[in-house]
């Protein structure tokens, strides 16, 4: 049943384009690279987990189930972001970011050092505004 709703909710989405099926072995490969990967790589939440396709299935089916082309990514609004809508599509599920990976990495390093770009923590920051 829950894998069916996958399959609904992608096409809701637009995350799978009408008349593309994703394959019948994407349920099981989505639940195992869960089970290792099972935390958002940029806000290491670990909850409303999806599993994104660094190159989209549509563009290359052969890379659907292929583990290198998946990363972890959640939908739970951390921090206030949608990091799978954000980094994943770059806001729009019908995009594909080409960079997802490096772009992960800085926005991970700034969301989790955020703290230290706060107003009023380091004031060499802003000194070109005196």
């Amino acid at each position: 049943m829950r894998e069916t709703y996958y399959h609904v909710s992608d096409r809701i989405t637009g995350r799978v384009p009408k008349g593309l099926k994703r394959s019948g072995q994407w349920p099981t490969i989505r639940k195992k690279f869960l089970k290792k990967n099972s935390s958002c790589e940029l806000c290491l939440g670990k909850t409303k987990l999806q599993v994104h396709h660094i190159i989209p299935f549509n563009i290359r089916p052969d890379l659907e189930l292929v583990e290198e082309n998946l990363i972890t990514l959640c939908t739970r609004k951390k921090y206030g972001v949608n990091c799978h809508l954000l980094v994943g599509h770059l806001g729009n599920y019908r995009s594909m970011n080409i960079n997802c990976l490096e772009d992960v990495l800085v926005w991970r390093e700034k969301l989790l050092n955020r703290s230290k770009y706060a107003l009023g923590n380091d004031k060499q920051y802003f000194n070109f505004f005196t």
